[in-house]
């Protein structure tokens, strides 16, 4: 597997937004709307490649963290959130830990020993246990109108 990462670019914004997800997993659907589009333009988003062919994003900041966290201090100042996605025919296929490999390395040149945070939704086992895999841990929990979640996080 050969990984590269660029900016985000308009198509595959679009592209990402176009993804749909099997149950349970149809919650990470996105929504096409210009508020979705502006947010993934954003330049805290990249997109990653296989081939040439889009495989996933990541993003770092605000924008991955769930906006219901908040309100009960899930996000204090310090760590680095980070957010990701896979194209939906390339998950469930054993395919993750190479591309959160490849993530963590990428974010590692832009954040270079700094601890990571993530927020997944509690229900997504196969994906806490990918990132429990990776050396993230359980730091919190919150819930907003359609979920629970996780917060896990990683020393650098």
């Amino acid at each position: 597997m050969k990984f590269k990462e660029q900016a985000m670019t308009e198509e595959s914004a679009r592209d990402i937004l176009s993804w749909r997800y099997p149950y349970p997993y149809d919650f990470y659907n996105g929504e096409a709307s210009d508020e979705s589009l502006q947010e993934l333009m954003n330049g805290s988003y990249r997109v990653v490649t296989e081939h040439g062919e889009l495989f996933g994003f990541y993003c770092t900041g605000k924008g991955a963290q769930v906006p219901a966290g908040h309100a009960s201090n899930a996000y204090p100042d310090g760590p680095v959130d980070i957010g990701l996605g896979m194209k939906p025919e390339k998950t469930g296929a054993g395919r993750g830990a190479a591309f959160l490999d490849f993530l963590l390395s990428e974010i590692e040149k832009h954040h270079p020993g700094q601890a990571l945070r993530l927020t997944v939704a509690q229900f997504n086992v196969r994906a806490i246990h990918l990132y429990e895999t990776a050396g993230f841990v359980k730091a919190g929990e919150f819930n907003n109108d359609y979920a629970a979640f996780q917060v896990m996080l990683k020393d650098e």
